[in-house]
């Protein structure tokens, strides 16, 4: 357990250099409620990189097959402090979006393609 991180996880690395490849102005784990991984100002985007095991991947969580109890609590707050901060982003104005684990691992550049679509769309209506 100490080995796993909370920032700077191999999918947010990916696509943090991505979004600076190709000029996305964004800040890494802003400090703000909600804490999103990253956050592109300029449109309020507040983006979510969800781990498939620790945010109960529809496609691809597993039940844990030891310790059953302590997991599956611990599973469901994560669930549960996803859709709090979700809400507490949308009230604070932010546009909010989460992409799985499997996506980025899969297809990180589109996942990318995504962001900047979004980020563009959005800029439209601001």
């Amino acid at each position: 357990m100490s080995n796993i991180r909370s920032k700077w996880t191999s999918q947010e690395l990916k696509i943090h250099n991505y979004l600076k490849s190709y000029k996305v102005k964004h800040c890494m784990h802003p400090k703000i409620s909600g804490s999103p991984d990253i956050l592109i100002k300029d449109t309020n985007l507040a983006i979510f990189l969800h781990g498939c095991f620790w945010h109960k991947c529809s496609k691809c969580y597993k039940k844990p097959k030891s310790n059953r109890k302590f997991w599956n609590l611990k599973i469901e707050k994560n669930v549960a402090r996803d859709r709090r901060n979700k809400d507490l982003l949308k009230k604070k104005g932010c546009r909010v979006k989460h992409f799985w684990e499997h996506d980025v691992k899969k297809d990180p550049g589109s996942v990318v393609i995504k962001i900047i679509g979004l980020n563009e769309k959005f800029k439209g209506n601001a």
